[in-house]
């Protein structure tokens, strides 16, 4: 300025150098004088340097609820949980699966070592309580989840059974009092389990049939098992499900309708110019199945069953079928007129929607299926011993199936429920599936799918940054957790990612010695992010912002840039 106090450089030439420069650079120069700090304040110099420097498609608006671009650069930079506080040594082996209670207030663990810890999630993070279960012939703990008033913990493992059999099984633990009130069998292991209701929980048992054909059943378990009541079941059959060509449902998590019309964060479809979004609503596969529809279904499959062998005997199955081909085809057809069509609920009900993986191509997870769990179907009570039986000989029909034409290893909901997150490795473009105990081979790249429930399409285009290098026979699943403005997945290389949901951009890789299993926020906190790895340790995360609120001895006058670090991390 000169002596008179008039600027000597216009505003809009100062603005055209600030473009040249960095984010730090700027806020330096907003020191200077007062028309530099007003011009470093622009909002379309942060809208430039906020394309410029995270690198979002400029047709990405910015965050509905963002109220400036200045203030949503900061919050990109400084309230991302990227700064590791805290290391935990409690485990002896891998750990697996972490868990936070819905007051955050606690958190559980599982691990390789048999254990399921419990922990206070204070400032500085304690454990407050360690469950052994190898007295319970348990090889290790897997998976936890705490019920919706945070009084019980469900917790999964492998059960080791007679000759060495490997199975799964859940056990319920009281937070009160630590006592294990019930213990459910669950098979295969990797259904993992979860919470319908405060009381209840979905377990899984696998029948075989043939060689690769099973059918799945769905439990619904009374939390306390010393139940003693005419009208209320410990147990209760939910679903019954075919398995084809040696795939199993796994995996097993509910999602809450009730808040679908009222989402944390809208995520758009995408440009309704583009390519279109997948649909993945199951439908009505069969063309000729409207003119078959006035015949019953067990004799359409009787019809269908008679003409396949009549083919087979005379020679007219071309190309011939194999074995598991031939098997596959009998156990459709059988099916068809044993599958109940969806019960549909009543408009208005506070349904939920039980989501887990399946296949119906090979033994790899390839597969979504989605069943609506209507009100009446959430409660053990009725009749103990007759209730059911009518019903055994019938298979229940999914309502929703995605087929990501990949390996799935993780899955994970938004906090309202409404969105999908699913960590699948891709297989090769036009592949096909001619033996199901020889998937496809799988991408190392992880693609990261998202899915609206509400609207039954795919939305988003796939987050890619993390790695995984198992094949197929060893893959594992890979826990993925999503708060109101982030999405966060470990990988077996060594980190664990966060992304942000509006801009779909890695915004911090944190790293481990080893594979990192599992992720979670807190649900009270999404500045706070836990990490579980290979290499035996629980690692806390907190955001730069958080990090000084917790450091500063005391209040101190700070330039209004200071949270812009010399180094981008």
């Amino acid at each position: 300025m000169d002596e008179g106090g008039t600027p000597l450089l216009p505003d809009s030439l100062v603005y055209q150098i600030f473009l040249s420069l960095g984010p730090a650079d700027v806020l330096a120069a907003g020191l200077v004088c007062r028309q530099w700090q007003a011009v470093s304040r622009d909002e379309f110099l942060w809208r430039e340097q906020f394309y410029r420097y995270y690198q979002v498609a400029r047709d990405v608006p910015r965050h509905p609820a963002a109220t400036s671009w200045y203030e949503e650069f900061q919050r990109l930079y400084d309230a991302v949980p990227c700064v590791e506080v805290q290391t935990l040594k409690e485990h002896t082996d891998q750990v697996l699966h972490l868990s936070f209670s819905h007051s955050g207030y606690q958190f559980a663990s599982c691990s390789k070592d048999c254990t399921v810890k419990i922990w206070n999630n204070d400032l500085t993070i304690s454990l407050l309580h360690s469950a052994d279960m190898r007295p319970y012939n348990w090889s290790y703990t897997q998976f936890s989840q705490f019920n919706q008033d945070d009084s019980l913990l469900l917790a999964s493992g492998v059960f080791l059974g007679p000759h060495n059999s490997s199975s799964g099984e859940i056990a319920v633990i009281s937070l009160d009092t630590f006592v294990l009130l019930s213990r459910v069998r669950n098979k295969p292991y990797d259904v993992f389990g979860c919470w319908l209701t405060e009381t209840s929980l979905i377990s899984g048992n696998l029948h075989r049939i043939g060689d690769i054909t099973s059918c799945s059943v769905l439990w619904l378990n009374n939390a306390f098992q010393d139940v003693e009541s005419e009208n209320v079941n410990v147990v209760k059959r939910l679903f019954k499900i075919q398995n084809l060509n040696a795939s199993t449902i796994r995996t097993v998590m509910v999602a809450d309708c009730s808040r679908f019309d009222s989402p944390d964060l809208l995520l758009d479809a995408g440009d309704p110019a583009g390519p279109p979004c997948r649909v993945f609503d199951l439908g009505i596969e069969d063309e000729d199945e409207d003119e078959e529809a006035a015949s019953p279904g067990p004799t359409r499959a009787k019809e269908g069953l008679r003409r396949l062998l009549d083919g087979i005997l005379e020679g007219g199955a071309q190309p011939p079928l194999s074995e598991r081909a031939l098997e596959t085809k009998v156990a459709e057809l059988l099916a068809q007129g044993r599958t109940k069509p969806p019960e549909r609920g009543t408009a208005g009900a506070l349904n939920k929607l039980l989501i887990f993986t399946t296949g119906c191509l090979t033994y790899s997870p390839h597969q979504i299926g989605i069943k609506q769990i209507l009100p009446h179907q959430m409660t053990t009570a009725g009749p103990v011993l007759g209730e059911g039986r009518g019903s055994d000989a019938f298979f229940d029909s999914l309502d929703h199936v995605i087929d990501v034409h990949g390996h799935i290893i993780g899955m994970g909901l938004s906090p309202d429920n409404r969105y999908l997150y699913v960590n699948s490795r891709a297989w090769p473009s036009g592949s096909v599936v001619a033996d199901p105990m020889q998937p496809p081979p799988i991408a190392e790249e992880i693609d990261l799918l998202v899915f609206d429930l509400k609207t039954m399409r795919e939305v988003k285009r796939a987050l890619r940054a993390h790695r995984a290098y198992t094949p197929n026979d060893e893959c594992f699943f890979i826990f993925l957790d999503v708060s109101r403005d982030f999405v966060a997945s470990g990988a077996e290389d060594r980190h664990g990612y966060i992304w942000d949901r509006h801009y779909n951009i890695c915004l911090a890789k944190l790293r481990h010695q080893d594979v990192v299993n599992s992720v979670v926020f807190s649900p009270q906190e999404q500045e706070l992010l836990l990490t579980a790895s290979d290499d035996a340790t629980i690692k806390a995360w907190r955001s730069p912002r958080t990090v000084r609120v917790h450091q500063a001895p005391r209040p101190r006058p700070r330039p209004f840039f200071s949270w812009f670090a010399s180094q981008r991390r």
